[in-house]
């Protein structure tokens, strides 16, 4: 059995999770998120904890099993304390502001502005003019607004200038002086 699928999903009690037609809908305070779950899997109610469940032993719902149970999980913890992604920005002149609710405006060593806002669920937090906090209570969509933000100018090798998460190490290359 899966050792991810395996373990159970604590539900606080401000949380309510419902199963219904192949569908987990969590509420709780920072809102309500839906999922489809996969043919062959299902979820089981144990007094305040759930735990998930495959038909049988074939590879696809091994697979699923610990897949499932972890976007569950991750739904709960999304609801209740939410997800945060930080970025740095790296560079002279490089710099971030918010612009308005759910968007900001970034310097990136362009000619403009790079305007950009986010989807419904994800908010920013700038606290201090080169770092960005995106946050927000789904996990993919926090992770993939984090990375859209990035991708407008990525980490470069020699001098280590753009956009980069927190924490990142970006490896580095002589210059052309090294020989």
């Amino acid at each position: 059995m899966s050792r991810i699928g395996r373990n159970p999903i604590a539900v606080p009690a401000n949380v309510t999770l419902s199963v219904g037609d192949d569908v987990v809908t969590v509420k709780g305070p920072n809102g309500t998120m839906t999922r489809q779950i996969p043919d062959g899997i299902t979820l089981v109610a144990e007094g305040d904890t759930w735990i998930v469940d495959r038909r049988n032993d074939e590879t696809q719902y091994k697979a699923l099993h610990g897949l499932t149970r972890t976007l569950v999980a991750n739904m709960v913890t999304g609801v209740t304390d939410g997800w945060s992604k930080e970025l740095e920005i790296i560079g002279v002149g490089y710099r971030c502001a918010t612009a308005g609710p759910g968007a900001i405006d970034l310097q990136l060593g362009f000619s403009h502005p790079v305007h950009f806002t986010a989807p419904e669920g994800v908010t920013f937090e700038v606290p201090a003019p080169t770092r960005v906090i995106v946050k927000g209570a789904d996990k993919e969509v926090v992770g993939q607004v984090a990375a859209n933000i990035r991708k407008l100018r990525k980490p470069e090798p020699y001098k280590g200038k753009g956009v980069r998460y927190l924490g990142e190490r970006v490896a580095r290359k002589a210059g052309k002086a090294a020989k």
